[in-house]
């Protein structure tokens, strides 16, 4: 045929999953789709055998070449009803994903003209005997089994020439896109992730070989109905092609969806929306200036900024800049000395900013701006006797309240098992300044199927830090610096378990995910003992931690942000970069897009990571890891 690693490449473009995606079609999928084949080929086979062995009358040709095509048209109504089932997308998403991908595709159309021609000469069978024209429907018959057309397609396989080039793994897709310089904003937008498009394509193709083993079972029929010859051998030889080309197909079908990547996760929207698509931690860190007279008891200055590494405020020494701002309730960390004489330009009241940028006399320039919204406060060191200078440090503030959102909740939240409903997706929620991890729960269906018009998100928790009841390091928890860190993983299930819940535990000081799964069949669809709960999180004890220092703000970046992190790993919310923003954001942000699919599946798991683009602080956000069918593919 005439397509050569192609697929590599197409899986490049679908390797990172994006935005809600299709992956099973309504209630029955790649599954249904090898049932309802391997159903109609013993009736086809059936009805050619039953004509087979007619005796036709050789004066009657008309009449012989209409008995031929009555049941091919019956063939054809079964046909088409696996089409409609079956292949709703195919070729409009799957195809125009692809074309408006980067790719040099001129094989590949190429490819795509061979299926639309098997599908052209299929719809022209079933209406070739209203022409009444016996040499038409013989030279129709004959281009059929031509030895340049159908008959080594079908040798060959459409499918197998597209599909047994192996799926590379992560590592080599990263490879490929680099060498093949495939930009990930083209990736993110992909409306497919690897193992939807292996299946749709797969279905795709079949159903061609399908139609085209008809085409040629039919035609041998009419040949030997016009020339009174026996192509019984023939016969023989495409079946057992047909079937061995099945067959293969299928195998590789198999390997290929056991590498494929099953992750869904959201890229960047075309525009960041605050409390649409993204919400921040407030307030956590926060770049602060203050004098060192303020930040001991004794209103000394004979240390050094760098020598107040924790501490607080301790006064508002003389009324100076102290004076002229909000001072820092909570805690102060790791001050330090940039230069005696600043310039200072605060943020509006009501923002969670303290600055919006400050200007050092020797030049340097923390943040962004060039006009105030306020008056400027010109703020200069001064010195106390003559060897002793009372200098004015940059310091982070870490102060909680009414301004600083820096709470997760630690309540799980369930499927409904009791109705069988489990989990087909999450998103970060923010309310009452917690932030929740949501779920989207939907009816299990026999053969890991979803009851579409089941699908809902479950509520979350309306609960507030100031109720009596609610109590910090049980129903949530709060970041401060000694614990800010989040566990980046995936948590996956054993083969039969599919994700009914989860919730975030404190561990080592860090938030990380707890993941609920339950036992059920695949074939019924019912879940096993509802009441019986397994809990799955990260064995990891040892992780790395990822460095977020000196990093802009997220939303300012003009790149599509990439997975940045692996299992294993863990990040410390922190302060964005002195220089880009006088460290007055948290960052990473949080991404609070619904991560789900259109059609929806259930979970063989759920992760946290960390996406970004070089120089920017970045995103938390989840993901979802579809279940596997592939264990369940067996031979149609």
């Amino acid at each position: 045929m005439r397509i050569q690693f192609i697929l590599p490449l197409i899986l490049i473009i679908f390797s990172q999953a994006s935005q809600s995606q299709t992956i099973f079609d309504e209630a029955k999928g790649i599954l249904g789709f090898i049932h309802d084949v391997k159903e109609i080929l013993p009736l086809v086979q059936a009805d050619i055998e039953k004509l087979d062995a007619i005796e036709f009358n050789s004066t009657e040709t008309m009449e012989n070449y209409i008995n031929v095509l009555k049941p091919f048209k019956n063939a054809s109504i079964k046909v088409l009803e696996i089409e409609d089932n079956h292949i709703k997308q195919s070729k409009q998403s799957i195809y125009n994903d692809i074309t408006n991908s980067p790719l040099d595709l001129y094989r590949f159309e190429l490819l795509i003209q061979d299926l639309e021609t098997v599908s052209e000469h299929f719809t022209k069978m079933e209406t070739i005997e209203s022409s009444k024209n016996s040499t038409l429907i013989i030279l129709f018959a004959e281009s059929i089994i031509d030895k340049h057309y159908l008959l080594p397609n079908l040798y060959n396989s459409f499918y197998l020439q597209l599909l047994r080039l192996y799926m590379p793994d992560k590592d080599e897709m990263n490879e490929l896109r680099r060498r093949h310089k495939i930009p990930t904003k083209n990736i993110c937008r992909s409306r497919q992730v690897p193992q939807q498009l292996v299946y749709s394509v797969y279905k795709d193709i079949a159903l061609t070989e399908l139609k085209a083993y008809i085409l040629i079972e039919y035609s041998f029929l009419i040949l030997k109905v016009s020339r009174q010859c026996n192509f019984t051998k023939s016969m023989n030889k495409v079946r057992l092609n047909y079937q061995n080309v099945s067959e293969n197909a299928l195998d590789t079908l198999k390997s290929t969806m056991e590498k494929a990547d099953r992750d869904i996760w959201r890229c960047d929207p075309e525009k960041h929306v605050h409390k649409v698509t993204y919400d921040e931690v407030t307030r956590l860190l926060q770049g602060y200036v203050e004098n060192e007279v303020d930040l001991n008891n004794d209103e000394s200055c004979s240390e050094t900024c760098s020598d107040y590494q924790n501490t607080t405020t301790k006064g508002c020494f003389n009324q100076k800049f102290c004076s002229q701002q909000p001072q820092c309730s909570g805690h102060i960390y790791d001050c330090q000395f940039v230069d005696s004489d600043l310039s200072i330009c605060q943020s509006p009241d009501n923002d969670t900013r303290r600055y919006d940028y400050i200007e050092y006399e020797d030049g340097q320039k923390f943040g962004q701006g060039e006009n105030c919204s306020r008056d400027v406060n010109n703020v200069e060191s001064w010195h106390r006797w003559i060897f002793t200078k009372c200098s004015y440090c940059f310091c982070l503030c870490d102060e909680p309240g009414p301004k600083s959102d820096r709470y997760f909740s630690l309540r799980e939240t369930l499927s409904d098992v009791m109705a069988n409903k489990v989990v087909t997706g999450v998103r970060f929620v923010k309310k009452n300044r917690i932030f929740h991890l949501q779920i989207q729960q939907g009816q299990l269906l026999p053969r890991g199927a979803i009851n579409e018009s089941s699908v809902e998100w479950v509520p979350i928790d309306d609960f507030k830090i100031t109720d009596s009841d609610v109590c910090d390091g049980v129903n949530y928890h709060s970041l401060s610096h000694q614990e800010r860190g989040i566990d980046l993983d995936e948590i996956l299930c054993e083969e039969e378990e599919v994700v009914t819940g989860l919730r975030f535990r404190v561990l080592n000081g860090r938030l990380s995910l707890i993941t609920m799964f339950r036992d059920f069949d695949f074939e019924s669809g019912e879940i096993f003992e509802p009441q019986k709960v397994n809990s799955h999180w990260s064995p990891y004890d040892d992780r790395q931690q990822l460095n977020l220092d000196n990093l802009d703000i997220p939303t300012r970046s003009t790149n599509s942000s990439q997975q940045m992190s692996k299992s294993n790993q863990y990040l410390e919310f922190v302060n964005s970069g002195m220089e880009q923003d006088a460290a007055q954001t948290t960052i990473p942000f949080i991404d609070i897009q619904d991560v789900v699919s259109n059609s929806p599946v259930p979970l063989a798991g759920i992760g946290i990571y960390y996406k970004s683009s070089p120089g920017y602080g970045g995103f938390v956000a989840p993901k979802i890891i579809s279940y596997d069918f592939s264990p369940h593919l067996g031979r149609p």
